[in-house]
């Protein structure tokens, strides 16, 4: 890479990331667009490799994640999760409570399936107990998010970050981390 060019080159990835922010917040496209966009801008630039382009997807870690969320989206068409916001719904009365229960089963989920997952399956239980007499959204989500990332530091499994790192550990000492 000569002079010009590796000056270009961070400028342009600013650029690239500054327009891709720009259409994340303008919400006119659908996310995937945009990402799919940016990332064939990236090739076209020269700042990605075109045959390494697509290379992350096939990662354990991302590879985890999508299929998670197809998992839980299934559970949600399925009618599991409104079954499981009814009965959360009526054992536990107080909106205290029923937060407390959430954000333990988020943390218990987490710790052997991916943290997105089991957020993604329990942020519509908790909208749908909300509905249903609650704790508010604006009082749930965060406190059931974060207790989803906890349940996930305790397992190999449980967030994407401890495959990557796993795998980072298997190439350098031979060995992956152990559930």
């Amino acid at each position: 890479m000569d002079q010009a060019a590796s000056a270009f080159a961070p400028w342009a990835v600013l650029t690239l990331l500054g327009v891709a922010i720009l259409l994340f917040v303008w919400e006119k496209w659908r996310f995937d667009l945009v990402a799919l966009l940016a990332l064939f801008s990236a090739v076209l630039l020269g700042l990605v490799p075109a045959d390494q382009a697509f290379a992350g997807f096939g990662h354990p870690a991302v590879m985890t994640v999508a299929a998670v969320l197809i998992l839980s989206r299934g559970l949600q068409l399925s009618g599991v999760i409104d079954i499981l916001a009814d009965r959360v719904s009526r054992a536990l009365g107080s909106a205290q409570l029923q937060l407390i229960a959430l954000c333990a089963l988020g943390a218990a989920l987490s710790a052997f399936m991916n943290n997105v997952g089991a957020l993604a399956l329990l942020m519509p239980v908790m909208l749908a107990a909300s509905s249903r007499g609650g704790p508010s959204p604006s009082r749930g989500l965060m406190p059931l998010s974060f207790s989803a990332i906890l349940g996930g530091l305790v397992t190999l499994i449980g967030t994407p970050p401890n495959l990557i790192v796993s795998g980072f550990r298997r190439e350098a000492v031979g060995a992956p981390f152990a559930m």
